[in-house]
């Protein structure tokens, strides 16, 4: 077992920022492969992007370790801030992907559509970056309850690794669906049928894929103001962004990232006047996430080019993502007669000895 200094606010903060880099580079390279069909070579600049935000990030994070040897441990071994051991682990699989990548482009070619989402070395860059992007989070949690800096780093870190992972589910994101906005066929088995039932999944799915690192923040936590925001904003923003900002999907994306910042607020609310051991704290800011975010969301859908769902359908999207989001709240909470008071936000302390994650 090894025992090393915790990271710091502003060395987690950096971490951050060299990973929003990464994902940024994820960003253009999403929108290259969805918009331009000649794509011949991986040379391309929004691999560059990617690949030297990779590069910050892995070297950032050795030096961490680099820094805190003493002469009697070898450092790569021992010396990892906590969080930070399992993100090394995510650098070495991104690593050895990212070359297999090369060699599977030189024999298979470039992907340009659903195919670039499924190649297995596309899946390992996935896998690795979220290991590696989540390290300020493992931080923040290892380091107790402190706010400021290090908080701030701890839900990007949180948020970039849902983008991440959101990758992977962006034909199943409501965030690019304009379905609700079209005549419903009715009759089962028909396309408008399929259409609109594989809509109303997205829903499901996207809310599942959000509320489950916003309640694993409240579990350790109170709620963090902006923390529902900053997931909706990323996750949406990656959606539309790749499409070329659609019109509709963009008011959309908007309106349910304000929907997001009236759920901070709720949050808050919630944790102040029940505190944050009261029965069914993590199912209700599921359900809460669930119903407000999606109603912003169909309401500016129908604002800018008009809801042609049933009213069972549109009601019942919103329903059924609301319970969607307080099953996942469920899951997350801790078992009854467990629970016990989430510790206050206090301001960071200085580094300690912590055990290395």
């Amino acid at each position: 077992m090894s025992i090393s200094r915790a990271a710091s606010p502003r060395e987690d903060a950096l971490t951050t920022f060299f990973g929003a880099w990464l994902v940024g580079g994820a960003l253009t390279d999403g929108w290259a492969h969805n918009n331009i069909r000649t794509l011949d070579t991986i040379f391309t600049p929004w691999h560059a992007i990617l690949y030297s935000g990779f590069v910050a990030t892995a070297l950032w994070t050795v030096f961490l370790a680099y820094r805190r040897r003493d002469g009697h441990r070898p450092w790569w071994r021992d010396a990892w801030p906590a969080g930070y051991r399992i993100g090394v682990v995510g650098a070495v699989i991104f690593f050895f992907a990212g070359n297999l990548d090369l060699v599977w482009h030189s024999v298979f070619g470039i992907e340009t559509d659903l195919d670039a989402l499924f190649s297995p070395t596309h899946i390992g860059l996935a896998i690795g970056s979220g290991l590696l992007l989540t390290s300020p989070l493992r931080s923040w949690w290892a380091a107790g309850s402190t706010g400021g800096l290090r908080a701030a780093a701890g839900v990007g870190a949180l948020v970039l690794g849902t983008t991440s992972t959101a990758v992977f589910l962006i034909n199943a994101s409501a965030f690019q669906s304009v379905e609700p906005t079209r005549p419903y066929a009715g009759a089962q088995g028909t396309p408008g049928y399929l259409a609109a039932s594989m809509s109303l999944t997205s829903y499901l799915v996207t809310t599942a894929l959000l509320v489950l690192p916003l309640t694993l923040v409240l579990r350790r936590r109170r709620a963090v103001p902006g923390t529902a925001t900053a997931l909706v904003a990323a996750v949406a923003l990656f959606a539309v962004g790749i499409l070329d900002l659609p019109t509709a999907q963009t008011v959309a994306a908007v309106a349910a990232t304000a929907g997001a910042v009236v759920v901070d607020i709720l949050l808050g609310y919630l944790d102040r006047t029940r505190g944050t051991d009261a029965p069914l704290r993590l199912p209700l800011a599921g359900a809460v996430f669930g119903a407000v975010v999606w109603s912003a969301h169909l309401l500016a859908l129908d604002l800018a080019e008009g809801v042609r769902w049933p009213v069972e359908l549109w009601t019942g999207t919103i329903v059924m993502s609301a319970a969607v989001g307080a099953l996942v709240g469920g899951l997350a909470a801790r078992p009854a007669g467990v629970a016990g008071p989430v510790p206050e936000a206090r301001p960071a302390e200085a580094p300690r000895p912590v055990e290395a994650a």
